[in-house]
């Protein structure tokens, strides 16, 4: 009688993966890309991240879970501003790997320190280097490339763009490549830790951020306040928070027009994601200073990691 062989458990490989970098340099459009689903806010502003959001990629037996953090301001002093920075610091902390990403042909004073930080936290790092189509001078990409890998010991280099897509195959391989081995976080199906509430708030802050421009930059919030499934529809009520009445009358516009292509373009992007109708009403509430206040911050959740 033969004797039954029981095949070994595959060995599966996980780990978490900080997505550092300074504002505006794409880290969360490469997120959005990498998971294939809008996690989170993108725009073409710096500091729109303003939480840690975290993307899950599983492979096989691999699964990659991504840090996304709000960009390091080595500069601003505000209080939101520091406690997005340590939100990031925190994340670094926590990574088994860093992606270390920086716009193609740019590294200033900024990226110095967040390189040095880095080399201080002792984690291994790959250098991620974004926005590779727009660089004008593609002969000047090489000679980049050759200065960073020699200034600093990443365990890889990686040029890409997060807009196009084009070698974001090259980025999970060598992030494959560095993660440990150990049990998946996630369900293999769960692309994210953030529930749709969330998910919907982003959408609606990045469609306020678009129509707004630079009149009221960043002293604005969404909150999600109802959120009610009928069979066919889902209806949700969210404020918008400012800080002045000044801000609320320029979020609402003339005739409340600006408010109503706020609200006609976030629910576009919140039927897409929920495959469904969606009655979405939007209100515009004051509270003052809230981005100096830490209870406002953390009833938003925008607060310091502990």
């Amino acid at each position: 009688m033969s004797e039954t062989v029981v095949p070994e458990p595959a060995t599966t490989h996980c780990g978490l993966v900080a997505l550092i970098g300074r504002p505006n340099v794409g880290k969360t459009t490469l997120m959005n890309r990498l998971v294939g689903e809008k996690l989170a806010a993108t725009t073409r502003r710096p500091h729109t991240t303003r939480n840690r959001i975290l993307g899950i990629v599983t492979e096989g037996q691999d699964q990659v879970v991504l840090m996304d953090t709000p960009g390091i301001d080595t500069e601003r002093t505000q209080l939101v501003n520091r406690v997005l920075n340590r939100t990031a610091s925190q994340a670094l902390a926590d990574a088994d790997l860093v992606c270390f990403i920086v716009e193609a042909g740019e590294f200033g004073p900024g990226d110095e320190r967040i390189e040095e930080t880095i080399r201080h936290s002792g984690r291994p790092a790959l250098l991620v280097i974004n926005k590779v189509d727009q660089c004008r001078e593609k002969e000047e990409l090489l000679p980049f490339i050759e200065a960073r890998a020699a200034a600093f010991g990443y365990v890889g280099v990686v040029p890409l763009s997060a807009k196009t897509g084009s070698n974001l195959d090259g980025l999970i391989a060598e992030i494959r490549a560095h993660i440990p081995e150990g049990p998946f976080l996630y369900d293999p199906d769960q692309l994210s830790d953030r529930p749709q509430r969330f998910r919907a708030e982003e959408m609606i802050r990045e469609s306020m951020l678009e129509h707004l421009g630079q009149e009221v930059p960043y002293s604005v919030a969404v909150r999600v306040e109802e959120w009610a499934d009928e069979p066919r529809t889902t209806h949700i009520d969210a404020v918008i928070l400012v800080e002045r009445d000044s801000q609320k009358g320029i979020v609402i516009g003339k005739g409340g027009q600006r408010l109503k292509r706020i609200g006609q373009a976030a629910r576009v992007q919140l039927e897409a994601l929920l495959e469904r109708k969606v009655m979405l009403r939007l209100t515009v509430r004051v509270e003052a200073d809230w981005t100096r206040n830490p209870r406002a911050l953390r009833d938003l959740g925008i607060e310091e990691s502990r």
